[in-house]
């Protein structure tokens, strides 16, 4: 086993429950560093979910996390990515009450979309969640591995989202849309540069 850190996040969905939630978390054993309520800002929103930039639930997803507070806590414990990802279950409630009935998605989520929280799926992601809310954390050097995978994770960031995701934003400032949290997601589905360009054949 090594000992890791890994972030958890209660959604908007289940925040009234989060004290429930994270009860659940110390009774499993991980401990609970550091925690922060928070509201996602639109550009906050984006940028954590920007892996799935070009899904079809990317719209539905960044307007969902923008829609109210949610709880953040840097979890530690031996192997904490797999502990969490296990203590919450499969991604789907309805699922997760089928296979894994005590998870906390079963008892705290409602569907694929409304299910309760969200775990990092993987040492590189849970250093980069981790210092996208909490900057000022020093993430344990457990393994040479670890660092290795922030500093690729955060050049990856810079050089293939950062630059499509200002533009939008900066499209986004001077529309100044009713909605703008959709309006950004559509934008990006639609300028997305990694997205397959059909070319009319000439007339």
């Amino acid at each position: 086993m090594v000992f890791q850190v890994t972030l958890a996040m209660v959604k908007p969905d289940a925040i009234d429950r989060a004290d429930d939630i994270v009860d659940r978390v110390l009774a499993s054993g991980l401990a609970v560093l550091n925690r922060r309520r928070v509201r996602l800002t639109l550009e906050q929103s984006t940028e954590l979910y920007m892996e799935h930039y070009g899904k079809s639930f990317f719209t539905e997803l960044v307007a969902f996390m923008s829609s109210g507070p949610v709880l953040v806590m840097v979890l530690a414990g031996n192997d904490a990515v797999s502990a969490w990802r296990d203590l919450i279950g499969p991604t789907d409630s309805v699922k997760a009450r089928e296979v894994a009935p005590k998870s906390i998605r079963a008892l705290f989520g409602t569907d694929n979309r409304l299910n309760a929280v969200h775990g990092s799926d993987s040492l590189l992601s849970a250093y980069r969640e981790i210092k996208f809310f909490f900057p000022t954390f020093v993430v344990a050097d457990t393994q040479e591995s670890g660092s290795n995978a922030l500093s690729s994770g955060t050049d990856f960031l810079e050089r293939e989202v950062n630059p499509t995701l200002i533009r939008g934003l900066t499209a986004l400032c001077k529309n100044k849309p009713a909605d703008p949290v959709r309006w950004l997601a559509n934008w990006l589905e639609e300028n997305n540069p990694n997205a397959p360009r059909v070319q009319e054949p000439d007339e």
